[in-house]
Order: structure tokens, then C-alpha cells, then sequence
């Protein structure tokens, strides 16, 4: 020491200094690399979590901790099996947040109880598919076109590799405008993204505050694949749909004539750039939201094209088709064509019990089960394989 009781570091205790400092840094950073590879097999990226960790040298690839994390992904993705059942497909409505003010007996209460969920029942009912061993799936997993070694390209249902005893599931919201609901009703009035970046719901307190939060199915189901990554097979979210002439996450951008119209076009382009971004794909369900069944093909191109030009300018090309109210084309028809021809290869319609799939050269089709609140309370045994209505039914509905 100094005169003055100042410590001295003597060449030594520099050099076991130096030395302790390094060693940290390679702790540290061989820290990060194995909880990289964590975070890859945790969603199922067996292989890239093999490979980020292939990828040290000297000492830290001779770590034990390593080889010991590289046979274990590599057991596990060798243990994955081909799935080739059924594929279900839940389909569910905008969220209610507070069942106090939706459901408190004026002329929307009725409309709000039968035709949507609360957002406790989807936490609940996420909660039971997760605990029941579904695990979601991403729809261009279950088959995709791809074209053969003789130039032919059809549609193909593909090797779906799941952890054995999981069950694929497909989750979507349909026609996600918001139209028809009451700004301080309970229930979120759009999409938004909050300060980091992320997706979330504008909702309306009871004190009449506008927040940004989970408030309906997006930012929910985003949160629970958060908290329990296993659920996701690599990525996946889910589906949701959006016509145009009620509007686009809550926002009008098939009016010119609105105010802020152009806002609304670059709102909903950010939106539908960072939910493709998480693992979200996006449908069409047509540009009036009208029955496809009855239309003929004239009238089918022009509510697509319209579609294409207000929306799909937007928020991306898409593969997509949700047919509005499950009014499917006939199958063959010109329509069905048409509708082939304008890049629609995943075609769902909506059937309430029945998990139906059916792929031909130049498409898959599928049915959704629609879970909304008069289902629940009229046909509980519809969910009986995915959850007790019984367990997950809100108390205040």
C-alpha cells in the first residue's frame, strides 16, 4: 500500500487480474452462445441449435456443457415423429376485455355475447390446448406446391416432424376491422404498436385512458408463446384474415375520402410488416366480406382485385383464402379456378365439429372450427377434445 492506505496492484495481482477478467469474457460469451442454441430448441430448431453451438472453437468447443447440449438436440430432433392425422383449425372473433361494460344488458350486449369470446376463455383455453399436448402449427407446414424433378408443381402435403405425443393445431382470427364495436365497450377498438415495436391492442379503460396492451388474441397469443416457446413449433403464430370495405386492424383504408387515410395505409403496412416479421400470416377474406358461394366469376374477380389493389398493397400478397361465413365455391367450378389462378392455394372454409383436409394438385382445403360465445354455451362438445367449455367459461358472461 501507498502511504496513504491506497491499495497497490503489484505486477502479480495485474496479471491474475487479466487472467480472471478473460476468463469471465469466455464465460460470458460461451454463456450466450449455449443459451442462443437454447432459445433455438426450445421452438423446436434442433439443427440450428446444434449449429450455433458447431460453430466454437478451442477451449469452449471442448467445454462439456457443449457436446453434452449438441447430443441432446441432436436425440431429440432423431426422436421427432411424422405426424399424419387430422390438422385442426381453431378460428375465433375480436376478444372481449371487459365482460362488465359488453355485457351489461344495453341493445350490444347480446350481439357482443354470442358472436365473441372474452379474453380470459382464450387464455384459458390456450392454457388447455398447451396442457393437452397441441402445439401450433404454421399452415405452409402442412403442405406447400413444389415442383418435381420433371418440372411438374402440385401441391404436396409435406413431412410434418413433431415431437412425438404433440398435436398440431392451427390458430386464426377472422376478419380482424373491428367494425361494430363500441369504443368504451370493454372491448379493443384496433391494432397499434406500442413503444418497442411490438403488436398490441388500443383499448379503452373504464376511465377512459387509451392503452396499448394484450387486450385481444394477437398480443395475447404472442405473450403465451412468449412464455411457454414449446407451444410454437419453429415459429409458428397463427392466421389472421382481413377483408377492406369495414376496414383493415381498425383502420378505414378503402375510403379516400376519410381524413387520414393515407395515416391509416402506413399504419396498417407496419402492423402487417412486423406480424409477418413474429411468425403471423395474414389471409384474404375477400374485399366486401360477402358469400363467395353465390358470386359468379366476374363478381369474384372484382371483390379479389379490389382486394389485391386496396389491401394487398398493404399488408403483402398472400396464399391465404378465408371464406367469409364459410360460403365456399363449388369444388370443381370456373370459380374455384379463379381463384387458384390468382395465387390462393389454401383454401378454408368453416365447419363447426368436423377437422376436414383435403389436398389436390393445386390446393389444400380446410375447414375451421369457429369459437365464439354462442358455440360455446350451445355446442360445448364440439371443443371437447381441445377443452371443457365447462372449465374455460367466463363466470360473467
Amino acid at each position: 500500500q501507498y502511504e496513504n492506505n491506497e491499495p497497490v496492484e503489484t505486477p502479480q495481482m495485474q496479471v491474475e487480474r487479466e487472467q480472471r477478467e478473460a476468463q469471465e469474457a469466455r464465460e460470458a460469451a460461451l454463456q450466450a452462445k449455449l443459451d442462443e442454441a437454447d432459445a433455438y430448441a426450445r421452438g423446436y430448431w434442433y439443427e440450428e441449435a446444434a449449429a450455433v453451438l458447431s460453430e466454437l472453437t478451442g477451449q469452449e468447443a471442448e467445454d462439456e456443457r457443449v457436446s453434452a447440449a449438441i447430443a441432446q438436440y441432436q436425440t431429440a430432433s432423431e426422436s421427432m415423429t411424422a405426424y399424419e392425422g387430422d390438422i385442426s383449425h381453431l378460428c375465433f372473433p375480436a376478444l372481449v376485455e371487459d365482460t362488465m361494460r359488453a355485457f351489461d344488458g344495453d341493445d350490444m350486449s347480446y350481439s357482443y355475447s354470442s358472436s365473441m369470446v372474452t379474453t380470459q376463455e382464450f387464455k384459458a383455453i390456450l392454457q388447455s390446448l398447451y396442457d393437452n399436448g397441441y402445439i401450433l402449427v404454421d399452415i405452409h407446414d402442412v403442405a406447400a406446391v413444389s415442383t418435381d424433378d420433371r418440372g411438374v408443381t402440385m401441391m404436396e402435403r409435406k413431412e410434418l416432424l413433431l415431437p412425438e405425443g404433440k398435436k398440431p393445431v392451427i390458430i386464426s382470427q377472422d376478419n380482424l376491422n373491428y367494425s361494430g364495436i363500441k369504443n368504451g365497450d370493454g372491448i379493443a377498438t384496433s391494432l397499434a404498436l406500442d413503444e418497442e415495436g411490438n403488436v398490441k391492442a388500443l383499448y379503452t379503460d373504464e376511465g377512459g385512458h387509451d392503452l396499448k396492451g394484450d387486450y385481444d388474441l394477437i398480443p395475447i397469443l404472442d405473450a403465451f408463446v412468449e412464455e411457454h416457446p414449446d407451444f410454437s413449433f419453429r415459429g409458428a403464430r397463427g392466421i389472421v384474415s382481413v377483408s377492406a370495405s369495414e376496414g383493415v386492424f381498425g383502420y378505414q383504408v378503402a375510403d379516400t375520402a376519410v381524413a387520414n387515410y393515407e395515416e391509416n395505409r402506413n399504419t396498417v403496412a407496419q402492423i402487417a410488416r412486423k406480424l409477418t416479421e413474429t411468425g403471423w400470416d395474414i389471409a384474404c377474406a375477400g374485399y366486401s366480406h360477402s358469400y363467395m358461394d353465390s358470386m359468379t366469376v366476374d363478381e369474384l374477380q372484382t371483390d379479389i382485385e379490389s382486394w389485391q389493389q386496396e389491401v394487398g398493397a398493404l399488408v403483402g400478397s398472400t396464399d391465404i383464402l378465408f371464406y367469409p361465413y364459410g360460403a365456399e365455391v363449388e369444388y370443381p367450378s370456373d370459380q374455384l379456378d379463379y381463384l387458384v389462378d390468382s395465387g390462393f392455394v389454401y383454401l378454408c372454409g368453416l365447419w363447426g365439429d368436423t377437422d376436414y383436409m383435403d389436398i389436390q394438385e393445386e390446393y389444400m382445403r380446410q375447414t375451421r372450427r369457429f369459437v365464439d360465445g354462442y358455440t360455446l354455451e350451445n355446442a360445448p362438445d364440439y371443443f371437447t377434445s381441445f377443452f371443457s367449455v365447462g372449465d374455460i367459461l367466463d363466470e360473467d358472461r
